[in-house]
């Protein structure tokens, strides 16, 4: 289990991505843990080596007893960051998570190269933060939890009891009082505002449209004012934003993160290859046809479309592959199938795919298209039986 003596406090972490990637730590609200970014985690470690880490007082981490306060939660990061030998890193951070970011982009300029604050506040309401902490602390955290989870997600969502909302609901209880309050105890005590100037790194502001618990109004305007050059993005969501909205979350984040290059040449290239395969894209280059249609299609189909981070590459593939196949593009087809089949698909994909081209293209459309790709899983495993 990744454990970390993280000075008075027991740190549980887990790391996501590949080690040559740059580091991008995500951090949780009060009442949650690092299970709250499992999509982003996904989506993200393709792009980043993700960090994320249960704030001291929730879950796996050490409980502490008494009040926290943010130096403590900033000095906890820096000492993980330490311990795990990362010396520059971008910080997301939601609610409580965000406010930690705020203290890690003054304290450590020199470590954070951005950070994106989500739904938080340089100066939340100290007096709602004391009565819940006294609350817990006397009552447990059943006694908060069904106003908690009404600021947590909009009425929208709550009647659609998704699991997200289950599982929130369940991470909050099991949350230890004494941990939730010394939290508590952090927020309450927090006034960063004088101090906004001071960030230098570039900073994305998250803002929920239907934030009950830290609205535009009061908090996500105060940061935006406050801090030069933070870029804002509003969404259609309560408090836990990237619950609430998880892909355009996290678009947002990788928009920000990873700004589109001059060079999209070289950027298509790069998922050319990585998309079809060294070989295909050899041939192609050496065939007689114009060097200049290469040059377009791998500046403009893959390095405009293909390296756009809201959709991943199989979600692309998938799309490739039913659109060809209504369209009637069986070359195209046949190459996303065999390329597919060599990468990140796998048969049970492309039956997806035909089923819903079945019902939206045709019966013939997914029966010649079984049978394309019956072909092309033969011909890269003849031993497996063919589709009858």
């Amino acid at each position: 289990m990744p454990l970390f003596q993280n000075g008075p406090a027991r740190c549980f972490y887990r790391i996501h991505g590949n080690d040559d990637k740059p580091v991008l730590f995500l951090s949780h609200s009060l009442g949650q843990d690092h299970g709250m970014w499992d999509a982003q985690a996904e989506w993200l470690s393709p792009h980043f080596r993700i960090v994320r880490h249960d704030t001291r007082g929730h879950s796996a981490s050490g409980v502490p007893a008494g009040d926290y306060s943010l130096d403590d939660l900033g000095a906890d990061v820096l000492r993980l960051a330490d311990a795990l030998g990362m010396e520059r890193f971008a910080f997301c951070g939601l609610s409580l998570g965000g406010m930690i970011a705020q203290w890690l982009a003054v304290a450590a300029p020199d470590r954070v190269t951005a950070v994106v604050l989500a739904n938080t506040s340089a100066r939340p309401e100290a007096e709602r933060m004391e009565t819940r902490r006294r609350t817990v602390l006397a009552d447990g955290m059943q006694a908060v939890v069904d106003s908690v989870m009404q600021r947590f997600f909009s009425p929208r969502l709550l009647a659609m009891n998704p699991p997200s909302v289950a599982e929130s609901r369940r991470t909050l209880l099991a949350t230890d009082p004494v941990g939730y309050a010394g939290c508590c105890a952090a927020i309450r005590d927090m006034d960063r505002v004088k101090r906004l100037g001071e960030i230098r790194c570039p900073v994305l502001i998250i803002d929920g449209d239907l934030d009950v618990s830290l609205p535009w109004k009061g908090h996500g305007d105060v940061l935006a004012n406050g801090i030069h050059g933070a870029s804002v993005v509003h969404l259609p969501a309560a408090h836990l934003a990237n619950l609430e909205r998880p892909r355009a979350f996290t678009a947002a984040v990788l928009q920000f993160l990873l700004p589109a290059g001059d060079d999209t040449y070289a950027a298509g290239m790069q998922v050319r290859r990585r998309v079809l395969g060294d070989a295909h894209v050899d041939r192609a280059s050496a065939s007689p046809t114009s060097p200049d249609f290469q040059a377009l299609i791998t500046r403009y189909a893959w390095g405009a479309i293909w390296t756009r981070p809201g959709l991943d590459l199989r979600t692309r593939r998938l799309l490739a592959l039913g659109m060809t196949a209504a369209l009637g593009r069986w070359e195209e087809f046949r190459l996303h199938v065999r390329t597919g089949l060599a990468h990140e698909l796998e048969w049970c994909d492309l039956e997806e795919v035909l089923l819903q081209s079945a019902i939206y293209a045709g019966v013939p459309v997914a029966n010649s298209g079984f049978h394309h790709a019956a072909d092309e899983r033969a011909a890269a495993t003849p031993a497996e039986p063919s589709v009858r």
